[in-house]
């Protein structure tokens, strides 16, 4: 084996006899290759491909199936985890569509931690406003009569 192809630089030669005045004339490919899209498979490939799996008695040919498809093994280990859990085909990335209820709580919470600040607000300003009137000597307002039924 090369040296280059050791490197990983197999079908690539560098020319020695070429300087580097040689090699900025030469046309460089400058094309932003797009970027590359997560591939997604539906629920009944999976299917297909794991009863194919199942079927591979002699060695080597889940090697040929995984090859012929261009998957991972890892593909298979996922595909069939999820399999056993009921799962195949149900799971989507991404973030979770939330349930209306939970988020009904959620602003009813946060809601109420406001109105908490603002009544522990109002209470220290009424507080202040008490001692206020006691230090100056002014009567205080009478607090308002509590209806008991």
């Amino acid at each position: 084996m090369s040296q280059a192809a050791s490197n990983g630089l197999a079908g690539h030669r560098k020319d020695p006899s070429s300087s580097p005045a040689q090699l900025a004339g030469a046309v460089v490919n400058a094309e932003v290759l797009p970027r590359a899209q997560r591939r997604r498979f539906s629920a009944d490939y999976k299917r297909r491909i794991l009863h194919e799996a199942d079927q591979c008695r002699q060695p080597g040919q889940i090697g040929a199936l995984l090859r012929r498809e261009g998957l991972y093994s890892s593909h298979l280990s996922c595909w069939r985890q999820q399999r056993e859990r009921g799962e195949l085909g149900t799971l989507q990335r991404g973030k979770k569509a939330a349930d209306p209820a939970v988020k009904e709580v959620a602003r009813l919470q946060r809601e109420n931690t406001r109105l908490q600040g603002r009544l522990k607000q109002a209470e220290t300003i009424i507080a202040v406003q008490k001692k206020l009137c006691d230090l100056l000597g002014l009567p205080s307002a009478d607090p308002l009569p509590v209806d008991s039924k």
